[in-house]
């Protein structure tokens, strides 16, 4: 199968791309209402500076009632965190994806332990191993989805999965987003040397 590009649809892309970290995002409104969303078009856009990129679609400013809450309180406070989700955190980040009414706390519905941030006002995810406390670099207009780079300013680490002072990776059980209801588990994992 081949397809042109007007062909390409949403399942194409995000069913070829696949695992896709996910960036559990905590934001506040300038009224002080809290969200908390799981964005899994997401990654690491530079590391120095440290800079992460989160992809948010349906987004039309000619439609204002249709952007997300998460988008708005970012473009309006310049702040957010950027919460990894692992698996024992899966099921409470999927009850945050509900579609609830305007100004309904995530943390509130999915009872989702909070945290102090320490240089932002959204809280973080309590019970997160990894948390980025960000403030938005820029945001770029992509068709019908916005870029938020968000320039990470702290990073809350969990000593759990920490190994000498440093992230162990094969400790953090993160999740991948796959497709429609599918994640996948990072509990397996092959080493292989870089070549020369």
């Amino acid at each position: 199968m081949e397809l042109a590009r007007s062909e390409i649809d949403y399942r194409t892309v995000a069913g070829a791309v696949v695992p896709r970290p996910i960036a559990w995002t905590s934001s506040i409104s300038p009224d002080g209402e809290e969200n908390l969303a799981p964005f899994s078009f997401f990654n690491v856009a530079t590391t120095t500076p440290p800079v992460l990129l989160l992809s948010v679609t349906k987004f039309d400013e000619e439609k204002p009632d249709l952007l997300k809450d998460t988008f708005v309180n970012i473009r309006e406070t310049e702040e957010f965190v950027v919460n990894i989700v692992t698996h024992p955190l899966l099921e409470t980040m999927n009850e945050t994806s509900a579609r609830l009414p305007h100004g309904v706390s995530e943390f509130e519905h999915a009872d989702v332990e909070r945290a102090e941030s320490t240089v932002v006002s959204p809280p973080r995810v309590g019970n997160a191993d990894v948390s980025f406390e960000c403030t938005l670099h820029e945001i770029v207009p992509v068709g019908k989805s916005a870029l938020i780079l968000g320039d990470v300013v702290r990073a809350h680490i969990d000593d759990s999965i920490t190994v000498d002072g440093k992230l162990d990776v094969k400790e953090l059980d993160a999740v991948g987003r796959l497709s429609g209801g599918y994640y996948s588990p990072i509990s397996e994992y092959e080493y292989h040397e870089r070549p020369p």
